[in-house]
């Protein structure tokens, strides 16, 4: 049985990415700093999928925080077939109002941490000619973001990354996919205080489930970038044409609070 690593896999995407993996048959490595919803989502695949699920309590934008988890995984000489960076978050605010601090976490999680686990679990496949990594990234990653200034350059670090990467391993038998999601119902919005912004106030947004099988899908197929939806896809193909001031008087109209 092949195993796959999820990383923020306690809620929204990643546990559904994990759901998906458990039920494809996937011993699974479950990541994420919430030790008591790991323990919840490993008694249930385990139960639910009759798979091997193991967990790390691992807050991935500490210092150095990425190679702590892989050396504990080699330790326990554990294979990963399959990695899944899903772990990530966002703020919301005018850039120099926000707290530098939690910046810098967003950016040791979404870019460092990330970055790092590509590096370290992509040797492995290579060296043994298979493996499959996806990287979680969003439509935030093809535009500037005004008001979430750090959060939408954190996800066009990682689109960039993440198709450079996946140019250079072509023929070793490894494939990264970078899956590119709208707003979707999974907590972030509540976590990055950005739920009355007019992106996601009052707008039915599509489901972690949804998001999380087309990128799947979109892994298997070694897939370089997966956009779901198809107006998804027409905006990020519209982005390509429009004047860049156009893009980011756009994006900030967007992202700005709906009005009482």
């Amino acid at each position: 049985m092949k195993t796959a690593l999820v990383t923020g896999a306690s809620r929204g995407i990643g546990y559904e990415f994990s759901n998906i993996l458990g039920r494809e048959g996937y011993n699974l490595v479950l990541v994420s700093r919430n030790k008591k919803k790991l323990k919840e989502i490993k008694d249930e695949f385990e139960n639910k999928y009759k798979v091997k699920v193991i967990y790390f309590e691992i807050d991935l934008s500490g210092e150095n925080s990425a190679f702590k988890l892989y050396k504990k995984i080699k330790d326990d000489k554990i294979e990963i077939d399959v990695l899944i960076n899903n772990a990530g978050f966002g703020d919301y605010g005018e850039f120099i109002k926000t707290d530098w601090q939690k910046e810098k976490e967003m950016i040791e999680l979404n870019v460092v941490a990330l970055t790092h686990l590509t590096k370290l679990f992509s040797k492995d496949m290579v060296s043994r000619k298979n493996g499959m990594i996806l990287n979680v990234a969003s439509m935030a990653g093809f535009l500037p973001g005004p008001l979430m200034t750090i959060y939408y350059s954190t996800k066009a670090y990682v689109v960039s990354f993440s198709q450079a990467v996946n140019n250079e391993l072509k023929g070793t038998g490894v494939s990264v996919t970078v899956l590119c999601p709208g707003p979707t119902q999974s907590g972030f919005q509540y976590h990055a205080n950005m739920n009355q912004s007019k992106l996601v106030k009052g707008i039915k947004l599509v489901s972690a489930k949804e998001v999380a099988e087309y990128g799947y899908k979109s892994m298997i197929k070694k897939k370089s970038v997966a956009i779901n939806g198809v107006r998804n896809k027409f905006a990020i193909f519209l982005i390509r044409f429009a004047p860049r001031d156009f893009v980011t008087w756009f994006s900030r109209k967007v992202l700005e609070r709906r009005r009482v």
